[in-house]
């Protein structure tokens, strides 16, 4: 199944933390806080014709308590106004 965000928005699927520190510490999911750091999955056509800033498959960082959340196939997306964006990580 493909999405295709309207307006404004982008499709992200955030990236993993480690789940053991290095001294091999296993910190357990309940302690974990959500990425902030997430892969540009999906554009809408609107930011894609706007904005050259970013593309597919870019890094980005973004707010801690932005965004809704949606399965896809089974995997966990978030679905984000342009403006949630803080930046590109190069």
């Amino acid at each position: 199944m493909t999405f295709q965000p309207l307006g404004k928005r982008v499709l992200v699927q955030r990236i993993e933390e480690e789940t053991k520190t290095a001294t091999g510490i296993i910190i357990p999911d309940s302690a974990k806080e959500k990425p902030l750091i997430g892969v540009v999955k999906a554009i809408s056509k609107k930011v894609s014709d706007e904005c050259s800033c970013f593309k597919v498959g870019d890094k980005v960082l973004f707010g801690k308590y932005k965004g809704d959340e949606i399965k896809l196939d089974g995997e966990t997306y978030i679905v984000l106004d342009v403006e949630d964006l803080l930046g590109v990580l190069k």
